[in-house]
């Protein structure tokens, strides 16, 4: 772990519940090796990528779930493997299949003990 940052928040876990607005569960699609442990859980990384299965969002009667979520990580941030960490108030948002923005994911996080490798 490395750098510092004025970004306040509880650090997230690889397998932190986060869900889309619409009530659908968002996962880790994949995790990369831990280089950071929370609670002896792999830290959530901007390397992350999260995909949203059980989105009911529809527009107009038209189905148009959250399939994706994607982080942004606070540029010259606290970094695991290279990576920026994610904290429960990273900037984040949930896509639909065809990319448009349909609100920032819900996310759970609580105050764990960090470990680093």
């Amino acid at each position: 772990m490395s750098g510092t940052s004025g970004a306040t928040g509880n650090l997230l876990a690889a397998d932190t519940v986060i869900s889309c607005p619409h009530g659908g569960r968002a996962v880790p699609a994949h995790t990369p090796s831990p280089a950071v442990l929370i609670g002896g859980r792999a830290a959530a990384t901007a390397a992350h990528t999260y995909t949203v299965a059980g989105c009911a969002h529809t527009v107009s009667g038209v189905p148009q779930p959250c399939v994706s979520v994607r982080f942004t990580g606070s540029a010259g941030g606290v970094t695991a493997a290279g990576a920026p960490v994610l904290l429960d108030t990273s900037a984040a948002q949930c896509f639909s299949a065809a990319l448009v923005a349909q609100g920032p994911p819900v996310v759970t996080a609580a105050r764990q003990e960090v470990s680093v490798r």
